[in-house]
């Protein structure tokens, strides 16, 4: 909250964040967290300090994240140049390795450590553990890359009864212990399906959805899944939105109460989004 507002703006703001945190207790808001957001420290520290809002005002937050630019970044530093078909990253062995280095062993382990500093509620895990996310492999030109093909929630139930926040990593496995790599939306669109979220959030370094995607200030705060779904058959969306847009759609035809695509460059664009009447970026409906 802002230090110029005075006690009676901050009253009111407060004031207008009653009902929605009446409206959202005890309900599952899956987060997917990625891109200019994590790679931003002071932008992770707010989001850090947002997730545990969410859970001291009676949400329960899942936290599911990639770390693309950061596999990137190790894959560049060892000699290992990468390569992409469809916008997935081909996935040979080494690869995954590097993968399952970055993602179960560093951004994991930095996002925990940045929630725990607001209050020691985090637990870090990956689509490997307990069977979590199983997974089978999506082609054999792209290697090593997953496909979701069950959501095993109890560990994530446990963690919830618990008031804990679950961080998860988007490595899972197929029934025989083979590691996939799994693209971190589609999975955050499955763990919210599992989950019955009432909320699925992508974080993204564009504001939203888009009428014109050569105008920033075209934003549609608000759109059903049919109209997203024609938008899909079209030619407005960007490649990287894609499967963001797919999910929220199957998300919202799946149980889920609302999707929101938002601008993680914004501070504290959670708060904004669900407290607050206006909102920051794109509400998809069922």
């Amino acid at each position: 909250m802002s230090a110029g507002l005075r006690p009676q703006e901050k009253a009111a703001v407060l004031a207008e964040a009653l009902p929605y945190i009446r409206r959202f207790w005890k309900r599952v808001v899956v987060v997917k967290y990625g891109g200019n957001a994590m790679a931003d420290p002071a932008l992770a520290e707010l989001f850090a300090q947002d997730i545990v809002l969410m859970r001291s005002v009676g949400m329960r937050p899942v936290v599911v994240h990639g770390g693309g630019p950061q596999i990137g970044e190790l894959m560049s530093r060892l000699g290992k140049e990468p390569e992409f078909r469809e916008g997935l990253r081909v996935t040979d062995a080494e690869t995954l390795d590097i993968a399952r280095m970055v993602l179960v062993g560093k951004v994991n382990r930095d996002i925990v450590a940045a929630i725990n500093v607001h209050g020691a509620l985090a637990v870090g895990l990956s689509g490997e553990d307990a069977g979590l996310i199983t997974a089978s492999r999506r082609s054999a030109e792209l290697g090593f890359v997953g496909d979701v093909e069950a959501v095993n929630k109890s560990i994530l139930d446990r963690l919830l009864a618990e008031d804990l926040i679950p961080v998860l990593a988007t490595i899972g496995s197929d029934t025989g212990g083979q590691a996939y790599n799994i693209n971190a939306d589609t999975a955050a669109g499955a763990v919210a399906e599992a989950l019955g979220a009432e909320k699925l959030v992508y974080l993204t370094n564009v504001e939203g959805l888009l009428k014109d995607v050569g105008d920033p200030g075209s934003v549609i705060s608000s759109l059903s899944a049919d109209e997203l779904e024609s938008m899909l058959e079209g030619t407005t969306l960007t490649k990287g939105m894609i499967p963001k847009a797919r999910s929220c759609v199957r998300a919202v035809r799946r149980g889920v109460g609302h999707a929101h695509i938002l601008d993680g460059r914004v501070p504290h664009a959670l708060l904004l989004e669900i407290f607050t009447p206006e909102g920051v970026g794109t509400m998809v409906t069922p």
